[in-house]
């Protein structure tokens, strides 16, 4: 990614339409670079201050792994647990244990702060579908969770999309379809630096709400 202290006209002109480049911090852009920026749709973040290069990528090598899930998951959440923690890995499990209904956002959240604060590598979110507790974790700041439910999925969701917290429903997947699903989603590492530059733009959006 191209930085820059002093960003022109010039130097937008020949930008590729749609990219995006940083600022360094105490940069500058010049008003007529602002327009030409903006007809090409160029993103332009700051080195410092707009985005955390360093952390955009979701960690390589897992070793925490924080895992949750309601009610109707209780089972699966339990076998991916233990599993993991034979395998040596440090899990956090958040509940719940039991089967009295829980709200699927309060465990989601639980996980996914984890992740975001750094205490864990990696977030699993369980419900009977995946999908509510996907979207509220993708309600903390620093979270990009995906609901897969194939090991392609997984692969995808890392790889290209930088996903740091796996949603997985219960009643859509047998609990060895699961591990599979873990296995390739916590093995997977995002390293492109064309993928880097698309989950900057996602961080960007976020960060304008």
């Amino acid at each position: 990614m191209k930085v820059f202290s002093i960003l022109t006209e010039a130097d937008a002109r020949v930008l590729e339409h749609g990219s995006t480049v940083a600022l360094s911090p105490g940069g500058h852009i010049t008003p007529l670079a602002q327009d030409t920026l903006r007809e090409r749709r160029i993103t332009v973040i700051g080195a410092a201050a707009d985005v955390d290069l360093s952390r955009l990528a979701p960690v390589a090598e897992v070793r925490r792994v924080a895992v949750g899930g309601d009610h109707t998951s209780v089972a699966l959440k339990n076998r991916i647990r233990d599993t993991l923690r034979q395998r040596g890995l440090a899990v956090s499990d958040v509940g719940t244990d039991g089967p009295d209904a829980v709200d699927y956002p309060d465990i989601a959240a639980l996980v996914a702060r984890q992740v975001a604060r750094g205490e864990a590598d990696a977030g699993i979110v369980l419900d009977g579908a995946g999908l509510g507790s996907a979207m509220a974790a993708n309600k903390i700041g620093g979270i990009r969770a995906a609901m897969c439910t194939t090991r392609t999925l997984a692969r995808y969701a890392r790889e290209h999309n930088g996903a740091n917290v796996l949603a997985l429903g219960s009643t859509l997947v047998s609990p060895d379809e699961a591990l599979d699903i873990v296995d390739t989603f916590l093995a997977t590492a995002t390293t492109e630096p064309r993928y880097l530059r698309r989950l900057a733009k996602i961080q960007r959006l976020e960060r304008m709400q």
